[in-house]
């Protein structure tokens, strides 16, 4: 099988930083070929320098694209030949139709006038190709997640490509979604079409992935033919981390208290459409050094009930009770929530857990500004002392923390919202889907964490997609479907197969 692309000897340097070194890779045509690797271990940075984000002169090295050396300038350059790359954070504008983002720069024009029908036509063609059934005037604000994902593969399809680069492309999907982007992906694949797969769901990756290429800290360290033998996950992580990793989660000898959080009857009603229950009055026991684990499908009301805990953050109409130490407690705000020992780490740290343009520093300080103040005036030497102390004890990888946090790899950008949260000082720690996009040896040191939080005497709420995740770290398991919870387990006694029935159980008593 002839090579599609090779990347020879490609090095990248950042002030300071060499994020790319010598770095190898060859693709096949008709070949899924998975890129995997710690965070910043240089996936993303190897992918732009290929699609010309990064233009040729600011790395060296060649890339050799259908047999002969391209030199881009700009990701036009790329697209032009049909490289097409589809980042993590979707490049879509959500209050434009669908047709008009899929030939959003590539318009069907003639004489300089938009041919609206043939772009119609090319976009109902398009989006039957990848499965999707709306209408070519649907706006995209109005379609989920997954399906968006969709749209942005319709819109490399329409750029006539030849080898597509997915950038964690399922991870803000449910299995079902990613599942079926996957199976898209082989479908291409037995259309001639070439794809290069960065994910850190190895599961993902042993379902469709021909070729397997190991980046650590900069470097390629190994490519795994998966044609010709079964590679385990165990190997790939060992080539990942540089390590064995016996245990996936740090092992704790739970010592779990009297109970710190109770809600007491919570009903929680949409925030848009009033007139609909999403949280149907339940309740919640959480004890000192427990951490107790949430599961359900999407859509179940996980995130919703958290939210609407923490300073009634989601929904309206609330009612019921939140108690702490036994004693009811506000937390009709935010504030009034955090004042009372509640924290919440968002599912979505890029746009509500983080403010990206700024240092870490002032991120780590960002929810007890009181902590770091005097008279009303922030103390920037203790505000430095603060913020080098949580770099420290969470070993946040930076060159400083002065570094602003949209430059830090999704691990280290998730312990710096661990720590925001750790400095408020809370005795409830509500985390949503804390591990979501971050890589294994990341995850560990995570879990490490949450597990020095339980031994503190903090309790823990995990809210995760992630079965294994939940089965792993937690004490006891509750499972919400639609609104309310349908099953408890002890960590002992959970499975993937009891917690999977308990949802189809549920969802068949309210059919």
């Amino acid at each position: 099988m002839n090579a599609i692309l090779e990347m020879r000897g490609i090095t990248k340097t950042f002030p300071g930083v060499k994020a790319l070194e010598n770095v190898n890779l060859t693709v096949k045509a008709g070949e899924i070929h998975a890129i995997v690797g710690e965070n910043g271990a240089g996936k993303s940075t190897l992918m732009k320098v290929l699609s010309g984000v990064y233009p040729h002169g600011s790395y060296s090295g060649e890339i050799i694209y259908e047999g002969e050396e391209r030199r881009f300038a700009d990701i036009a350059d790329s697209e032009k030949i049909g490289i097409i790359i589809i980042h993590q954070e979707l490049a879509l504008v959500p209050l434009l139709s669908i047709a008009e983002n899929l030939f959003l720069g590539n318009e069907q024009a003639k004489h300089g006038i938009i041919d609206w029908n043939l772009a119609f036509r090319r976009t109902q063609e398009l989006l039957r190709k990848v499965g999707l059934k709306e209408s070519p005037n649907t706006l995209v604000t109005n379609i989920g997640v997954g399906k968006q994902q969709l749209v942005e593969i319709a819109k490399a399809l329409a750029k006539e490509v030849k080898l597509l680069i997915l950038d964690e492309p399922t991870a803000s999907l449910n299995e079902t979604d990613s599942d079926a982007l996957l199976d898209l992906l082989l479908e291409f694949k037995a259309h001639g079409i070439s794809s290069i797969l960065i994910s850190h769901k190895l599961n993902e990756i042993s379902k469709v992935a021909d070729t397997i290429t190991v980046i650590r800290d900069g470097s390629t360290v190994d490519t795994l033919d998966c044609r010709a033998e079964a590679i385990s996950e165990d190997r790939v992580i060992r080539a990942m981390v540089g390590r064995d990793m016996a245990h996936r989660f740090p092992k704790r000898t739970p010592d779990i208290g009297a109970p710190i959080l109770e809600v007491r009857d919570w009903v929680v009603h949409h925030q848009i459409h009033a007139e609909r229950r999403v949280i149907k009055n339940i309740n919640l026991t959480v004890h000192r050094g427990e951490v107790l684990g949430i599961a359900g499908l999407m859509g179940a009301g996980r995130t919703e009930f958290a939210m609407s805990v923490f300073g009634r953050s989601y929904g309206q109409r609330i009612s019921g009770k939140v108690l702490m130490d036994g004693r009811e407690i506000d937390v009709s705000t935010i504030g009034r929530a955090v004042d009372n020992g509640i924290a919440y780490v968002t599912e979505d740290r890029k746009h509500y857990g983080l403010v990206l343009g700024e240092d870490i520093k002032k991120n780590v300080t960002l929810a007890n500004l009181g902590g770091v103040s005097s008279g009303g005036v922030i103390d920037d030497l203790k505000e430095l002392k603060v913020a080098n102390s949580f770099r420290q004890k969470l070993r946040i990888r930076c060159s400083s923390v002065f570094q602003q946090t949209v430059n830090l790899s999704g691990g280290n950008q998730q312990k710096v919202v661990l720590s925001k949260w750790l400095f408020a000082q809370p005795k409830v720690l509500i985390l949503d889907e804390p591990t979501r996009g971050i890589d294994v040896g990341a995850k560990y040191e995570i879990y490490t964490i949450i597990n020095e939080l339980a031994a503190e005497g903090k309790a823990v709420v995990m809210i995760s997609s992630e079965m294994p995740e939940l089965l792993g770290m937690c004490d006891r398991i509750l499972v919400m479907n639609e609104g309310v919870f349908v099953a408890e387990f002890s960590g002992a006694e959970a499975t993937q197969e009891k917690i999977m029935r308990a949802i189809v159980k549920a969802g068949e008593r309210a059919a």
